[in-house]
């Protein structure tokens, strides 16, 4: 089993950066394909991106494809999301996530999910 907890949201004007981190315990990050989604207020949780096990091949939701970078660290055990030029649209509580074997963009597909971290993007 892995144990996934995120960091780094926060509040950023509209056109801002932040950077997520997910930091996996129990196992190592390389066993797992791994996702990040989110969850706006009133809406149901969706996609944002995902990253294969080996690291070689990455998707993105297309409102995020062209502003939003996935990556992990394996030295570190660590996920990223590096997301830049932030909308308003953005806001919502983002979730890593962890699987087997192929990428997904349907989170029922996930085994195992972190507790989330706002990020909030004002206009």
């Amino acid at each position: 089993q892995v144990h996934l907890v995120e960091s780094g949201g926060g509040l950023v004007q509209a056109g801002g950066s932040l950077r997520l981190s997910c930091a996996a315990s129990g196992r190592t990050i390389s066993y797992y394909t791994n996702g990040w989604f989110r969850q706006a207020p009133g809406k149901e949780r969706e996609f944002v991106a995902a990253i294969s096990w080996s690291a070689s091949t990455t998707y993105y939701a297309d409102s995020v494809k062209g502003r939003f970078t996935i990556s992990k660290n394996s030295a570190k055990n660590t996920m990223y999301l590096q997301m830049n030029s932030l909308k308003p649209e953005d806001t919502a509580v983002y979730y890593c996530a962890a699987k087997a074997l192929l990428p997904s963009d349907y989170e029922g597909e996930y085994d195992y999910w972190g507790q989330g971290t706002q990020v909030t993007v004002s206009s």
